[in-house]
């Protein structure tokens, strides 16, 4: 791998840490009365939402450490993987995905997805946009602090621009219209159909 590539890698890498410890520290500012609040995802509450993002880095070690397919893991992680522990299975999950995504030469490698093959940079690219934008939605369904830091928002509008348009209405909205003059977070949030 060139030297350039390796810094997009180490990049990314960082990108992914940033974006699901910075989600993973909404996760512990939930309160207990607060799992059953709604979302601006309107199909989810907050304990929906946060068993969302764990299942998806649920997914990474898998996929990515060991192979597997979509159709090898099966039903593995539907449904509630919370349990009596939200906390502690986030960070569980964050924690190997991490490690799955940082191995020696696994940004190199593909992935097998349910729409094909994909390299495993594109997946963990995936992944970082999904947690930043998924921090503010637990951000604003529980009332913390809504900022996002710049580069993952520059990182996450990169990843979405090209396919805004086609992610699922129940978790991604029509645009809103922003003014021109409107900051990058307040953007990336109306592309993804979310009023700041």
């Amino acid at each position: 791998m060139d030297s350039s590539a390796s810094a997009d890698h180490a990049q990314l890498l960082d990108h992914h840490r940033e974006a699901v410890a910075l989600f993973g520290s909404r996760v512990h500012d939930v309160r207990p009365d607060q799992w059953d609040l709604p979302t601006p995802c309107s199909e989810w509450t907050v304990r929906d939402l946060v068993n969302h993002l764990a299942v998806e880095q649920l997914w990474v070690p898998p996929l990515v450490a060991e192979g597997r397919t979509i159709a090898d893991v099966g039903d593995a992680f539907e449904g509630d993987v919370l349990g009596a522990d939200p906390v502690g299975v986030w960070e569980r999950a964050r924690t190997a995905a991490v490690a799955a995504f940082a191995a020696p030469g696994a940004l190199d490698g593909t992935v097998h997805l349910s729409y094909g093959e994909t390299p495993v940079a594109a997946y963990c690219s995936q992944m970082v946009a999904d947690a930043v934008v998924h921090t503010w939605d637990l951000s604003r369904a529980i009332g913390a602090d809504e900022r996002l830091p710049r580069a993952l928002v520059d990182a996450a509008a990169r990843e979405f621009g090209g396919y805004a348009d086609q992610l699922p209405p129940s978790l991604f909205h029509a645009p809103v219209k922003v003014p021109d003059s409107a900051d990058a977070q307040t953007r990336l949030l109306a592309m993804l159909g979310r009023a700041a």
